[in-house]
């Protein structure tokens, strides 16, 4: 049985990450901002805003020494509704970048010793194919740079914690019927969760620092 850590796992992608996790017999521990606006659940609910260092540090405390076998950084934002070149909410861009970001530094960082205290632990970070430099797009140009900072991150950790034994990997969900994807998304939460567990049990030092898709499929930075 692994302990999985999954962060903004209220809704959608998250949620449904954790009803796989629990299905397969995991424990399941989930980060969200409002956990008394949840009510009962079958997983535990700890209070976690990815963009404050001081929620961070407390989610990092409540979780004490237990060891972390799988951190899923799913907590995610869309951005500001202006963010063009033309036309940019440049606070909502930073926010976008807090929380997008930074976030997933934030939370691995503060769960290192966790994550150390497992054996072959992982580090997934939820980006997204909007934020590869191969892609011209420019619309929702502050999410797109933020997933493209988030992959670099992801390169970066991976560097840094091989010679703990940690993985890392970053994942393109798909596009997936959210709040955040829409209605017209190709794919369901359900099948974008399943195929991202199938990805995540598949990863091994070899391959850590890859972008893949939730297809099992490897992506461009």
């Amino acid at each position: 049985m692994a302990r999985v850590v999954i962060t903004g796992g209220n809704r959608g992608i998250g949620s449904e990450l954790a009803n796989a996790y629990a299905a397969a017999g995991d424990e399941v521990i989930l980060g969200i901002r409002n956990p008394e606006a949840v009510g009962a659940s079958a997983y535990e609910l700890l209070p976690l805003d990815v963009g404050s260092d001081d929620s961070v540090a407390a989610f990092a405390q409540l979780l004490d020494d237990r060891p972390v076998d799988i951190l899923i950084n799913n907590a995610g934002i869309i951005g500001p509704e202006r963010q063009s070149v033309r036309d940019a909410d440049f606070d909502g861009f930073l926010q976008t970048l807090n929380v997008n970001t930074v976030g997933p530094l934030r939370v691995t960082q503060a769960l290192l010793p966790n994550l150390e205290a497992s054996t072959g632990a992982k580090v997934v970070i939820i980006s997204s194919r909007m934020g590869s430099l191969s892609g011209a797009e420019t619309s929702q140009l502050a999410y797109r740079a933020s997933k493209a900072a988030v992959n670099k991150l992801a390169r970066g950790l991976a560097t840094e914690l091989t010679p703990t034994g940690i993985i890392v990997a970053s994942l393109h969900p798909g596009w997936v019927r959210t709040d955040m994807g829409g209605a017209g998304a190709d794919i369901s939460p359900q099948e974008s969760s399943q195929g991202i567990k199938t990805v995540i049990d598949q990863l091994r030092p070899d391959n850590s620092g890859r972008f893949w898709n939730f297809d099992g499929s490897e992506l461009d930075w």
